[in-house]
């Protein structure tokens, strides 16, 4: 499961994104941060992977709308989606890779969080 080491992916992680954080917690909320202030909602994207915790299916394509809010994200990153005509969901973003059309810097932020779950590290 884990990706080649990525130096420059590292250093950004532990220079902008973890960095001075001591705990779980603090970790938790540097990726949290970070995502917040990098994604621009909304964005397309498509899930990759399916998972237990989440109804989305490999190929469906969803509007990313926010984060979810931060005290559901201590244990994973959560984005909330627009759900079938009745509000929205909070999904897992390491199933959903963003569309080209994302732009830049969330493409980039969705790709960290994707290489820090690979590479099997946690809070």
């Amino acid at each position: 499961m884990a990706t080649n080491e990525s130096p420059e992916r590292e250093e950004r992680i532990e220079m902008e994104i973890v960095v001075d954080a001591y705990g779980a917690e603090e970790r938790a909320m540097g990726w949290y941060y970070y995502l917040e202030d990098t994604l621009a909602f909304p964005f397309s994207a498509r899930c990759t992977i399916e998972r237990a915790t989440s109804p989305l299916k490999k190929g469906d394509e969803v509007e990313v709308v926010a984060m979810a809010p931060d005290d559901e994200c201590w244990n994973d990153m959560l984005v909330m989606i627009r759900w079938q005509h009745q509000g929205k969901l909070a999904v897992p973003l390491s199933q959903l890779d963003p569309e080209a059309d994302a732009g830049a810097a969330t493409i980039q932020a969705v790709e960290d969080w994707h290489y820090w779950v690979q590479r099997g590290y946690e809070f």
